[in-house]
C-alpha cells in the first residue's frame, strides 16, 4: 500500500531534510574534481585493476597490490575505492584499504580514513565498518560529524542503538564535538525506529547544545513516539512544545494523526473518524488547513479496516472543505471498493480522477489491476487497462505479464494473443513465455475434486459390510445347535 509500506521511510526522509540536514554538513564526495595527469589516471587504472578483478583471493589481491610501482597517495586511494565500489566486493574494498594503510602511515588523511568508513556503512558490511572505526579511534584520527550521522544510522537500524549512544557519549575519544549536530544526528537516528524514551534522555542532557535547533528536536521526538504508536506521549510533546514557544505545524499534526489513525486501526476501527477528524478540527483554531496528506492518512486507515462507506464519506468531505483531493485519494478509496466487490463505484472513481485531470503515476494502475485480477474480474481489469493506455502513460509491460497468463488461465486464448501480439508491435518484451498462449501447456480450469480421491460406482455393490456377514455366521452357529438338540431328542 501507498501509505503503508512506504510511508515511514518517506516520513523519515523528509524529517532528515527538515532537521539534519539543517544542522549537518552537506554530504559530499571528498574526491578531486581536476582532470587527472596522465600519469596518475594510468596508476589510478592499475589499481582498480587490481582491486576489481575477480580472479584469485585476498592474499592474491595483496600480491598484486606489492607489484605496484606508482606513487601512492591518499586521494588517489579514495579514489581508487570510488570507482571499484560498485563493482569489487567490499572483502576486497577492506583488504586493499589495510594494504594502503601499511604503505601510507601517517600519509593516509583523516578525511580519507572518514570516507571509506562511510562507504562501508552504504554498503551494508558493518563488519568492515567496525574495524576500521576501531582502527580509527586506536590510531587518534579524527571522525567527522557527517561519518557519525551515517554510523549512528546505520547502528540503530541494525537494533544495535546501545553502541550508537555509546558511541555518541565517547566522541571525545575520536576528537569529535558533542555539538547540536552530533546531537541532531543521534537523535534523528533513535527516533527513526521509534526509541524516542533513549532519545529523551539525550536531550534532557545536552539541553545546553540545543538552542537553535528546539524545533527540530521536537519533530523528532513526536515523530519517534508516533512509530511506537504511543498517543498519549505524542500529545505530551505537542503539548510541551507549545510551552516553549514553538507552534506545530501541518508535519507535526500529520505525525499526530498518523500516530491516532495507526494505534486506533488496531484497537478501535469505529473510532478512526471521529478522532480524526477532531485532530483536523484542532489543526483549524491554529489556522493550519489539512491537506491531501491528512486525509490520505485516515483514507489508507479506512481502507485496511474495510470501512467502505466511510472512505467514501470522507472523500466527499473533502471535496467540500476545500481541500482536492490527488490521485493518492483516489487510489485509496477505488482500492477499497474493488476490493469489497463494489466494481461499478470503482469504476467510478476512476473515471473521476481522469476527469479532473489528474494523472496518477503507474503504481495506481499496476496495483488496481492486480488487486482486480485477484478478485477474478479480468474483464474489468481489461476496461482499466484501456484508461491507463488513453492517458498515454505508458510502462505497460507489467501489466501484459499480468493480464496475458490470467486470461489464459481462464480459457481466454484469443484475447490473450490479441494482447500479446500488441504488446510484440508497441516493442515490449513480456517476461512470460509465448508457451503460455498454448492450450495443450496452460491448466486452463484446475479439477475441484482429485479424481484419485473419487472412489467407483463398483464399490457400492460390493460385498456386504464385515458386520454382517459376522451375523450371517451367528445365524448358522444357531441352526447346529438346533439340528443338535434334535438329535438328542
Amino acid at each position: 500500500m501507498i501509505f503503508s509500506r512506504g510511508a515511514a521511510s518517506r516520513w523519515k526522509g523528509f524529517l532528515g531534510q527538515y532537521c539534519v540536514a539543517r544542522h549537518c554538513k552537506p554530504r559530499h564526495r571528498r574526491l578531486c574534481s581536476t582532470q587527472l595527469a596522465p600519469r596518475t589516471l594510468a596508476e589510478l587504472q592499475d589499481l582498480c585493476d587490481a582491486v576489481s578483478t575477480p580472479i584469485g583471493g585476498l592474499d592474491d589481491l595483496e600480491l598484486s597490490l606489492d607489484q605496484f610501482r606508482g606513487r601512492l597517495t591518499s586521494s588517489l586511494v579514495t579514489q581508487a575505492i570510488d570507482r571499484c565500489k560498485d563493482e569489487a566486493p567490499t572483502r576486497r574494498l577492506l583488504r586493499f584499504f589495510s594494504w594502503a594503510r601499511e604503505n601510507l602511515g601517517s600519509g593516509l588523511e583523516d578525511k580519507d580514513f572518514n570516507y571509506a568508513i562511510e562507504m562501508f556503512a552504504e554498503k551494508k558490511d558493518h563488519t568492515a565498518m567496525d574495524i576500521l572505526i576501531s582502527d580509527l579511534g586506536k590510531e587518534g584520527r579524527v571522525m567527522d560529524k557527517q561519518t557519525y550521522s551515517v554510523v549512528a544510522e546505520k547502528l540503530v537500524n541494525l537494533g544495535r542503538q546501545g553502541e550508537a549512544l555509546g558511541l555518541f557519549k565517547n566522541l571525545e575519544k575520536f576528537k569529535c564535538p558533542q555539538d547540536s549536530a552530533t546531537v541532531m544526528a543521534i537523535v534523528n537516528a533513535l527516533c527513526s525506529k521509534g526509541h524516542a524514551k533513549m532519545a529523551e534522555g539525550v536531550v534532557e542532557h545536552h539541553r545546553s547544545k540545543l538552542i537553535g535547533i528546539e524545533a527540530c528536536i521536537y519533530r523528532c521526538l513526536l515523530y519517534g513516539w508516533s512509530v511506537k504508536e504511543d498517543v498519549k506521549q505524542a500529545r505530551r510533546i505537542i503539548k510541551e512544545m507549545k510551552s516553549a514557544g514553538f507552534m506545530p505545524d501541518l508535519f507535526c499534526f500529520n505525525t499526530f494523526l498518523r500516530c491516532l489513525c495507526e494505534r486506533n486501526l488496531k484497537r478501535n476501527p469505529s473510532g478512526l473518524v471521529p478522532e480524526a477528524l477532531n485532530v483536523m478540527m484542532e489543526m483549524r483554531t491554529y489556522m493550519i488547513i489539512p491537506s491531501s496528506i491528512s486525509y490520505n492518512i485516515l483514507l489508507s486507515c479506512l481502507g485496511r479496516a474495510r470501512r467502505v462507506k466511510e472512505s467514501c464519506q470522507i472523500l466527499d468531505q473533502m471535496k467540500k472543505s476545500g481541500c482536492s483531493p490527488d490521485w493518492v485519494s483516489y487510489y485509496l478509496v477505488a482500492r477499497v471498493l474493488y476490493l469489497s466487490r463494489r466494481f461499478g463505484k470503482g469504476n467510478k472513481m476512476v473515471d473521476e480522477m481522469i476527469e479532473q485531470g489528474l494523472v496518477p503515476e503507474h503504481k495506481f494502475y499496476y496495483d488496481l489491476i492486480g488487486i482486480l485480477c485477484g478478485v477474478e474480474r479480468v474483464n474489468h481489469a481489461l476496461e482499466l487497462f484501456e484508461r491507463m493506455k488513453s492517458s498515454s502513460l505508458g510502462g505497460y509491460g507489467p501489466v501484459y505479464d499480468v493480464l496475458v497468463p490470467k486470461l489464459c488461465r481462464g480459457g481466454d486464448f484469443c484475447k490473450a494473443r490479441e494482447l500479446w501480439d500488441e504488446a510484440a508491435s508497441k516493442g515490449i518484451t513480456l517476461s512470460c513465455s509465448e508457451d503460455v498462449l498454448n492450450p495443450h501447456i496452460t491448466e486452463v480450469f484446475k479439477p475441484v475434486t482429485k479424481v484419485e480421491d473419487v472412489k467407483p460406482l463398483i464399490c457400492m455393490i460390493e460385498e456386504p459390510p464385515l458386520q454382517n456377514s459376522r451375523a450371517r455366521g451367528k445365524k448358522k452357529k444357531k441352526k447346529k445347535k438346533k439340528g443338535y438338540n434334535k438329535g438328542m431328542k
